[in-house]
């Protein structure tokens, strides 16, 4: 299988999520991938649910990557990277900032040898100013961000997602900088380096609200289901017990909502009016929508609003989309054989390319799984020197 990215070739160097994200969705694009790890495996590899010892989270952020086992602490151990990257395009690393730098392995002599390496460095806070040394996860840079102080309900503590929604949307950052180095490179014949702050790209998420602060002095808080500013873009309770989300704030989708519930007359109500009106009065209104969902089953209001170009969802549970036909004619469930534990299920790749799509190859490899073949094809050791590496 080949993909948009075919002939890019890719050092991983990072740990746990948003390095590995980033690194991965270079390879269900294909480019070939190889990952650095430490002998005793990536932490990712103790992460979430884990069948016979081996983690299901890992056979999916590990997906299509070469796996190469080798202790950066020991400077044979550096020589073997130097030569992998001197031959590399792209080189991820997650680790803090000041640790490639300690390791004789920072940009610039990485780039007197290869002048066209893109270095793309993830960070809790980016690689200067004053928090640049402070360890961070994605969580500790949403903190930091302002994003957590808006998720959640209004008379609770900050929420989270229940995903490390940083690290994806950080990891996106990073792969969209290294893609954007690579074209600018057919100009320049130059790389450059990519520099994604876990607490930055958490930030960019609050674009809505900078300006508004900015100039009017509007401090965002917690709104629970709602969506502030826009109504009604809220959750609802069924009959049955299960939600439904109803996104109709837009004056025309608002009359079908209206005509949709019975009742057409709230179109021109002077309190829903327009946009502005209606997100002045979202509890009156959620309310009265309420009040029709509740009357519902899920799934028939789900029919009803759909049917009417209203944009409605319920809330799908994982057994749900498993069993879901859009998801399934969508491709979105991909089953590949593990190494060690058989037969997995993973997310597909996205976006579809429809020349060059990506796939799924195979399912993330055992630790050092192909340290000897990388090592001989790609940095050109010779088997005693290999054989030497191995008994380090």
């Amino acid at each position: 299988m080949s993909g948009a990215l075919e002939g890019l070739l890719v050092v991983e160097l990072g740990s746990t999520i948003a390095g590995p994200f980033c690194a991965r969705l270079l390879a269900d694009f294909g480019a070939r991938v190889i990952k650095v790890e430490d002998p005793r495996g990536d932490t990712l590899r103790s992460m979430g649910a884990q069948v016979q010892g081996h983690s299901l989270y890992a056979a999916s952020l590990l997906r299509n990557k070469d796996v190469v086992s080798i202790d950066m602490r020991r400077p044979a151990g550096r020589n073997a990277v130097r030569r992998l990257i001197a031959c590399s395009d792209i080189v991820v690393e997650n680790f803090r900032p000041g640790a490639m730098e300690a390791w004789g392995l920072d940009y610039p002599s990485l780039a007197a040898r290869n002048p066209g390496l893109i270095m793309v460095r993830i960070s809790g806070f980016g690689q200067t100013g004053p928090y640049s040394a402070r360890v961070g996860y994605g969580v500790i840079g949403e903190a930091v961000s302002g994003l957590r102080s808006i998720i959640g309900d209004p008379d609770r503590p900050p929420s989270r997602v229940g995903t490390p929604v940083t690290d994806y949307v950080t990891g996106l950052y990073a792969a969209f900088g290294a893609l954007a180095a690579v074209a600018e490179r057919h100009r320049s014949g130059r790389g450059q380096l990519v520099d994604a702050a876990l607490s930055e790209c958490a930030f960019s998420l609050m674009e809505s609200f900078v300006p508004a602060y900015a100039r009017l002095g509007i401090v965002p808080v917690r709104a629970g289901s709602r969506l502030p500013g826009a109504a009604p873009n809220n959750l609802y309770l069924a009959r049955d017990g299960k939600h439904v989300h109803v996104a109709a704030f837009g004056d025309p989708v608002f009359r079908r909502l209206c005509a949709t519930i019975g009742a057409p007359q709230l179109a021109a109500d002077p309190r829903f009016a327009n946009g502005q009106a209606r997100a002045d009065d979202a509890e009156a209104l959620d309310a009265i929508i309420g009040a029709w969902v509740a009357r519902h089953d899920a799934a028939e209001a789900e029919r009803l609003l759909t049917a009417a170009d209203v944009p409605a969802a319920r809330i799908f549970s994982l057994p749900e989309i498993f069993e879901n036909e859009h998801f399934r004619a969508r491709g979105m469930l991909v089953r590949t054989e593990d190494p060690q534990i058989g037969e997995v299920t993973l997310a597909a790749p996205v976006p579809i390319l429809s020349r060059t799509p990506a796939g799924v190859r195979h399912a993330g490899r055992p630790v050092g799984a192909d340290t000897r073949a990388v090592l001989a094809e790609v940095a050109g050791l010779a088997k005693e020197e290999i054989d030497a590496l191995e008994a380090d």
